[in-house]
């Protein structure tokens, strides 16, 4: 654990309170990075245990800025919280933190930032290895040889394709998608995408064509689910759709569970004889004896995608980065920001007791992509 005291700071110096968990301090900031911001302002707190809330009280007071792991203080922390107050920056990987008012702070021109975008390439690798897997039948090979029941050359290698000039589908063309078209460049892919609030110049100029998700279940040898949750994707990828596939082709989810017909899937993949991938699920941990567990057409990884090392540190860095440029008066554009725009799109959905989605009234201006 770091062991960073409670400092009072020099006249006129930023303070800033780190109160990371449930992360660590040394999962999140590497020395360099702790060393960045301790020569800039003064770190208040700084340790792996929960800040008692009589001290965070106090600090807000006087505080230029949170970051945080769980807010655990409330909607009514803000009364405390003094005008120097600049920013409350989250490192959990998420905007759903549902005791903070993200539009109270923001009325009082303190930013809400998120560390989501320091997971997308970890999360875009995984979908590439996952992709992999399925196209050339890795996962497959594997248990047969370690039941001593493989094929051997051209016969084991009968389901198997390329993904080299495979035609890929994106359902969701926001910033994890375009850390995976990076990726994919060098198999020069035929790319189609889903996302009706982005206009269709904007995907032609990534070079990514426009399509309907019916079109895209029909044709596209792989297809990659990279929207958001919320209430118009929940049970977008619906048994309809996903009836569409069939030999030879797969499906990867990354974002989240409540976007696909789960049961549908795991059952018209026995069925099809398509392959899918996933590291999410509707419940997780995943039941025991859960039907998905003896799916051999599935590839199952269990929420793995984003929090590699690499990663979490890259969250400490992007932190610092925006705080240094907040305090010397730039823009702070690493994290991911609410803004009235973006909000119904950002904030992960709440199920109420009924098991239905609940999420915040969009503002009525213009739409975010559906993708993360």
């Amino acid at each position: 654990m770091t062991e960073t005291l409670t400092r009072v700071g020099d006249a006129g110096r930023p303070r800033v309170i780190i109160d990371p968990e449930f992360r660590t301090m040394d999962e999140v900031f590497d020395p360099d990075d702790l060393g960045r911001l301790a020569e800039a302002a003064e770190i208040v707190w700084g340790r792996d245990e929960p800040m008692p809330a009589d001290l965070f009280h106090a600090e807000i007071a006087h505080a230029s800025a949170v970051v945080f792991g769980r807010w655990r203080h409330g909607p009514a922390a803000l009364d405390h919280a003094g005008p120097e107050l600049r920013a409350l920056l989250e490192v959990a990987g998420g905007h759903e933190h549902e005791d903070l008012d993200d539009r109270r702070a923001r009325r009082r021109g303190i930013l809400v930032g998120s560390c989501a975008p320091a997971f997308g390439a970890a999360v875009a690798e995984l979908g590439l290895a996952l992709a992999l897997g399925m196209r050339r039948g890795i996962v497959e090979a594997d248990r047969a040889m370690r039941a001593r029941s493989e094929s051997w050359l051209h016969e084991g290698n009968h389901r198997n394709r390329s993904l080299f000039h495979a035609t890929i589908g994106f359902v969701g063309c926001g910033r994890i998608s375009t850390h995976l078209q990076r990726l994919l460049e060098p198999f020069e892919p035929t790319l189609i995408g889903y996302d009706p609030p982005l206009r269709s110049q904007e995907l032609k100029a990534r070079g990514i064509t426009p399509t309907t998700l019916e079109d895209m279940f029909e044709r596209a040898d792989m297809v990659f689910i990279l929207a958001a949750p919320s209430l118009s994707t929940e049970g977008m990828i619906s048994r309809d759709l996903i009836a569409r596939l069939g030999p030879g082709r797969g499906l990867v989810v990354l974002s989240r569970a409540s976007i696909v017909d789960f049961d549908a899937l795991v059952e018209l993949s026995a069925r099809n004889g398509f392959r899918f991938a996933t590291d999410v699920y509707p419940a997780e941990p995943i039941d025991q004896n859960h039907p998905i567990r003896d799916n051999e057409q599935a590839i199952l990884v269990p929420h793995l995608a984003g929090a590699l090392p690499e990663a979490l540190h890259r969250i400490g860095s992007m932190v610092v980065d925006d705080l240094l440029d907040l305090f010397a008066g730039r823009p702070a554009a690493k994290l991911q920001y609410l803004t009235e725009q973006n909000r119904a799109g950002l904030l992960q959905p709440q199920r109420s007791d009924s098991g239905r989605l609940q999420m915040p009234a969009p503002s009525g201006k213009e739409q975010e992509p559906i993708g993360q």
